[in-house]
């Protein structure tokens, strides 16, 4: 019975080594994945990576959206769609106020191409807004355009669209404008822009062109030499001296040159409200009427006194 009984529990005990080796095979198993997945993530902070990384997966809530359900940053914009030289407002709030730290305004067409890039303060109150002119070359597709926004981390960004019908381009012209206080029309076109009126100021040897703008833009203007020129002590051709609100315009250059007229492209940015062209020669403050009356006066006089004996100097 004894021999019985201690067989009896010899089989139970090689069973139970049976069920409990597989087991424990994969128990290490288990471990050994585990600590081959944390030591590839490396340091502990990687490790803590890795866990929001699952924590993340298995929630519902969306980048840039905390716990408690309060959006990190919105964006919109005050309608839905644009036409051409519309004001686009853009606008919107944050989480959280970060100090200086502006918020990056990308603006992007139909067809993905970014065309604008804006820094924005954000307000104490966590708001910020700004306007956008919706005109220009860049502005030229009808369709869908992209305003993205993003405040420090990319976990703090928003997006929003809206509808365009599209830009000729901003541009006004060619037109003709008289030039104040003379006989004489210049030839113009300009983009983003308006041209009021130009004056010439004789004194100065400038013509003064005040603009309304919409946005960056160029002015391309055509002068008649018999108005204004800009000429060397040797009667070549010198560089006119560009003025965009009394700071001096390095990138206006001349793009035609001919015996009678002269072309500059003048570039400018939103906000100019006058542009000078300073030459070297601006046509007499008399006029060219004025002046033929004046000649004709000097020769009457001289064939008068010619023909009468008439004396200009004291008799004694």
């Amino acid at each position: 019975m004894n021999i019985k009984f201690n067989g009896f529990l010899l089989l139970l005990v090689i069973l139970g080594s049976a069920v409990a080796v597989p087991a424990f095979a994969v128990s290490n198993s288990a471990v050994n994945v585990t600590n081959a997945t944390m030591s590839s993530l490396g340091s502990s902070s990687s490790m803590s990576t890795y866990s929001s990384m699952l924590n993340s997966h298995s929630s519902n809530g969306t980048i840039g959206t905390p716990s408690s359900g309060s959006l990190a940053v919105t964006v919109s914009t005050d309608k839905a769609s644009y036409n051409d030289g519309d004001k686009v407002l853009v606008s919107g709030t944050t989480r959280d106020y970060l100090g200086d730290t502006p918020l990056t305004l990308i603006l992007r067409n139909p067809v993905g191409n970014i065309i604008k890039v804006d820094q924005i303060t954000v307000g104490t109150d966590k708001t910020f807004s700004s306007t956008i002119t919706a005109t220009g070359l860049l502005w030229q597709a009808a369709g869908t355009y992209t305003v993205s926004v993003q405040y420090g981390t990319p976990d703090r960004s928003a997006k929003t669209t809206f509808q365009f019908s599209g830009s000729s381009g901003g541009g006004s012209g060619p037109g003709t404008i008289p030039v104040d206080g003379t006989n004489y029309m210049v030839t113009y076109t300009i983009i983003n822009g308006k041209v009021l009126d130009i004056k010439a100021d004789p004194q100065s040897k400038s013509l003064t062109v005040s603009i309304q703008t919409t946005g960056d833009g160029q002015l391309t203007i055509t002068m008649p030499r018999a108005l204004i020129d800009a000429k060397k002590s040797d009667g070549t051709d010198d560089k006119f001296v560009v003025l965009n609100d009394g700071q001096e315009n390095s990138q206006a250059n001349e793009t035609i040159t001919t015996s009678t007229d002269r072309t500059l492209a003048i570039p400018f940015k939103n906000g100019t409200s006058q542009i000078e062209i300073i030459g070297t020669f601006v046509i007499p403050e008399f006029g060219p009427i004025a002046a033929l009356v004046l000649t004709i006066a000097v020769i009457s006089i001289i064939a008068l006194s010619a023909k009468t004996g008439l004396r200009f100097s004291p008799r004694y």
